[in-house]
């Protein structure tokens, strides 16, 4: 059966994407064109797709905390942390990359490196990165792109957090000793698992490019690599929720050692 004939301004599956400029993005460099180049460029153009997601809803989560809909930041953070699970996720097709394929095009890269991604500073920006490398990295070849500059100039969301618990009068101690979890306490656990999944995602990215060139080759670009990727895995952005952990069990272990 043929198709019947569509008005030319008739929304398709493939106008609403945009699939035919979408599709004619993916550009290998090699020559003759390496069989593995196309994968290399579709998981890197499909993460950059998942950070503009994400920092898009992180958006939404920094709006609700500023309005103190606690609920409502809750539902954004949980939905941050699933797309940060997808963003690991697809680097496992990665893993099917051979060492010795990968040495076949990695030449035709030139100096581009992951490093040079704007939008995942500026992730790390949103979440809360201030420390001293991180901003000396931004910030080492010229000054940093205007997104990473505008997450750099907002609250971080651990100072947002702070304000909804002082604006509840109660504090973060406070939330773990209570007699049932509040909204609050859901915030909190959202945003410690958001710290360990981005921590699991470094871990992966670091172990993916040791397996690719190993633990001593420098990255693309004339970056350090795997040596640089582990150096960031510890890196939390909420460490004042992570110390409440430390609070709360030394002072259980106390009070196990004095009713003994």
């Amino acid at each position: 059966m043929s198709q019947p004939n569509l008005p030319a301004d008739e929304v398709t599956y493939p106008n609403y994407l945009e699939l035919d400029a979408l599709l004619s993005l993916q550009h290998p460099r090699s020559s003759p064109e390496h069989p593995d180049e196309l994968l290399f460029i579709v998981v890197h153009q499909a993460s950059e797709l998942w950070f503009k997601v994400i920092l898009h809803e992180i958006d939404q989560l920094v709006a609700a905390m500023q309005s103190g809909e606690t609920m409502y930041a809750v539902l954004a953070m949980r939905r941050v942390n699933a797309l940060v699970r997808i963003v690991s996720a697809q680097l496992s097709a990665l893993d099917t990359l051979p060492p010795q394929r990968f040495a076949q095009f990695r030449g035709y890269l030139g100096t581009s490196s992951g490093s040079q991604s704007a939008q995942f500073r500026a992730l790390e920006a949103a979440s809360g990165m201030r420390d001293e490398h991180f901003l000396h990295a931004i910030g080492e070849h010229g000054a940093p792109p205007p997104l990473v500059q505008q997450m750099l100039g907002r609250p971080t969301l651990q100072s947002l957090f702070e304000q909804l618990v002082q604006r509840e009068g109660t504090t973060i101690e406070e939330l773990y000793t209570g007699p049932e979890p509040t909204p609050l306490f859901l915030l909190a656990e959202g945003m410690l698992e958001y710290d360990q999944l981005f921590s699991q995602w470094r871990f992966l990215h670091a172990q993916l490019v040791e397996r690719i060139i190993g633990p001593a080759t420098g990255g693309t670009g004339g970056t350090l690599g795997a040596k640089y990727l582990m150096k960031n895995v510890g890196v939390r952005f909420f460490p004042t929720l992570w110390a409440v952990r430390a609070k709360f069990f030394g002072a259980a272990a106390d009070a196990g050692r004095a009713a003994g």
